[in-house]
């Protein structure tokens, strides 16, 4: 019987897709690098020990994967029922045996990437809602579930890099993020930021309209690495400012 393959044609989508599975390797890697023990270890995420943090990143799979049947079918389910019962959900999972946890990981991952492959070609445009109340294309799921590897991986705390990520994912997380903070700029009080990666050809990463909002913004300087590292709140190892030492950044999600 030949291999089944994704429906989908879309260039995007399927290089998308594939950034998205390179992800869940990369974070499969450093779990199963973890021994049993290590389970009981922190994270490197404030107030979540590893364990927490595993049956989060298990049950996101779940969650995304309950979006892509909803594009699928037309039926709606939702992510989570409710921030409560999400919370609630990972406070229990935590509590599992560990093999429990590692059988959570890889059976919910192969489900979301099993109904990513199947979802017709059409299915891709169909409209669904986040657990922050987007309304978004079923394709914006291939993003969010990118991110959640690729940086939890690291959150594991046993050797995973920003500096181990692709290059096409770090302006990705850049965009994204400074995205993010001009949504949110009038209503939190943001300030502006421009970001210049040094080991980059063209070096600014840059959403600011205009010259004149482009001189009042504060410059952070880095690595691409280091520059997504500080914008998601995981330290400023490797970055300056043009205030001197950055302060922390603002949330990102």
């Amino acid at each position: 019987m030949a291999a089944r393959t994704d429906q989908v044609t879309d260039p995007a989508i399927a290089a998308a897709l594939l950034l998205a599975r390179r992800g869940q390797a990369y974070y499969s890697r450093k779990l199963n690098e973890l021994s049993d023990a290590d389970f009981d270890g922190p994270s490197l995420l404030s107030g979540w020990d590893r364990r927490h943090l595993i049956a989060h990143v298990g049950l996101n799979a779940r969650a995304i994967t309950r979006l892509v049947e909803w594009a699928h079918t037309g039926a709606e389910t939702p992510m989570y029922a409710s921030p409560a019962q999400r919370n609630e959900e990972i406070e229990f999972s935590a509590t599992l045996p560990t093999q429990a946890l590692r059988n959570l990981s890889d059976h919910a991952a192969i489900h979301l990437t099993v109904e990513w492959r199947d979802l017709p070609e059409q299915a891709w445009s169909n409209e669904v809602r986040t657990g922050q109340g987007r309304i978004v294309p079923v394709s914006e799921t291939v993003w969010m579930r990118t991110r959640e590897v690729w940086i939890h991986a690291v959150d594991l705390g046993n050797g995973g890099r920003f500096e181990d990520f692709p290059a096409e994912l770090l302006d990705a997380l850049l965009t994204d993020i400074l995205g993010a903070w001009d949504r949110r700029r009038e209503a939190e009080g943001l300030p502006r930021y421009l970001l210049e990666a040094v080991d980059r050809p063209v070096p600014t990463v840059n959403t600011i309209p205009d010259a004149t909002a482009a001189r009042e913004a504060i410059v952070v300087r880095g690595t691409a690495a280091a520059l997504a590292r500080w914008a998601t709140g995981r330290g400023t190892d490797g970055v300056l400012s043009s205030d001197g030492e950055p302060a922390a950044a603002p949330r990102w999600l």
